[in-house]
């Protein structure tokens, strides 16, 4: 199984060179939006590449607004605190994810707590989420309250894991049952979409489908330099709330007043501004999306039937869901044999990894309260993401 793997993965990306887990493509015009910027000397937050760059993702994506910030952490922490996060309140997540979504919530001085995961989907799962709220929930006039810690339930933040998409569906149902915000942490979701449950059809339009991200009160995405498209560092807040989006786009500029030459800020402001040179490499990268999308899905396919043949578990994605397959990911039988793929894999100048270390085991997150999480330490003892980058 070792050796067919290091030779299948050989073969797509044709070298006998280092293979990382997921690097960026520039096929595009990027370098020509880069000495295009440069040329303007607007390299900074101020330019015209940031706005389009907004509008082409809200086009993307179907949101009414798009606001772009420094990184996928800051938006993040925008679309918390806009959600109404305050210190001392709590923030219901999942402990499989990156651990950008708990520094978020912690950036609010919330604390979050763990809820477990779908293994079809690899997120947050809607059953577990309203077994844990009917036990420790408590329904006040001034909002949900944890029975346990007695601290507000503020939101509620899914992760749409490796661009899987959650059970958006379940898990509105559950939060609205509440009353309860939802934000979705969309960071690796960029190109991945829900239609419904059982309803995809292979041959239809994208644009019949909904983008990840646009369910909640706000979605975050992530331009990082793994990410399926990159803008180096970057992230986009998604809402489709009028007042929201001023807000958003009000804090992650320093809370400036507009005014000709008046240096006035009305309240604590953060400088998350995506500057326009990060923009404009975003734009030509989403130029390119659909070729990317079709890359990674076909190279989804190639893994799938070497798994089938190696007897080996590729995780697909969920049912009634189109995803990005941003990064691939194996399930195998056992923590030794995770291990042992691991060691052999990265030995022979192949990079793949595990799940990333489960939130509830941080020593900053320790001690933050949980349901037990049994699907999610399944998951970390037998996950391992192998490379994935788009094959050009």
């Amino acid at each position: 199984m070792f050796d067919s793997f290091i030779r299948l993965v050989r073969e797509i990306y044709q070298t006998s060179d280092f293979i990382p887990l997921h690097e960026p493509r520039f096929a595009g015009n990027e370098k020509q939006y880069l000495l295009d910027v440069i040329d303007s000397t607007f390299v900074s937050s101020v330019g015209p590449y940031v706005s389009q760059f907004e509008t082409k993702i809200a086009e993307y994506t179907g949101a009414k607004h798009a606001i772009a910030t420094v990184n996928g952490t800051s938006a993040l922490h925008v679309a918390l605190l806009l959600a109404g996060v305050k210190p001392g309140e709590e923030v219901l997540t999942q402990a499989v994810t990156f651990v950008a979504t708990c520094n978020a919530i912690h950036y609010c001085g919330a604390e979050p707590v763990f809820v477990d995961v779908d293994t079809a989907t690899l997120g947050l799962s809607a059953q577990a989420l309203a077994d844990f709220l009917a036990e420790f929930a408590e329904s006040r006039e001034d909002g949900v309250w944890n029975k346990l810690s007695g601290k507000r339930i503020a939101a509620c933040l899914p992760m749409h894991t490796f661009g899987h998409p959650c059970d958006m569906a379940g898990l509105l149902r559950v939060c609205e049952g509440y009353g309860i915000p939802l934000v979705e942490d969309a960071a690796e979701a960029l190109g991945s979409f829900i239609v419904g449950a059982n309803s995809f059809d292979q041959s239809s339009e994208i644009k019949q489908a909904k983008h990840c991200g646009i369910f909640g009160k706000l979605g975050v995405l992530s331009f990082n330099g793994n990410k399926i498209i990159t803008t180096g560092g970057g992230g986009m807040i998604l809402t489709d709330d009028d007042e929201l989006a001023r807000q958003a786009k009000h804090l992650t500029t320093t809370a400036k007043l507009l005014h000709a030459w008046k240096f006035a800020h009305d309240q604590t402001g953060y400088n998350y501004r995506m500057p326009n040179l990060n923009a404009a490499l975003g734009l030509a990268q989403l130029e390119q999306m659909p070729l990317f999308i079709r890359r990674k899905r076909e190279l989804a396919e190639t893994y799938i039937a070497w798994g089938r043949q190696a007897g080996v578990e590729f995780v697909q994605e969920p049912s009634g869901a189109q995803s990005n397959y941003w990064l691939n990911a194996l399930l195998l039988n056992d923590a030794g044999e995770r291990e042992q793929f691991l060691t052999d894999s990265n030995a022979q100048g192949v990079m793949t990894r595990p799940l990333w270390e489960l939130m509830s085991n941080l020593p900053m997150y320790s001690h933050c309260q949980h349901d037990g999480l049994p699907n999610s330490r399944l998951l970390a003892q037998r996950l391992v993401n192998i490379p994935s980058s788009v094959v050009l």
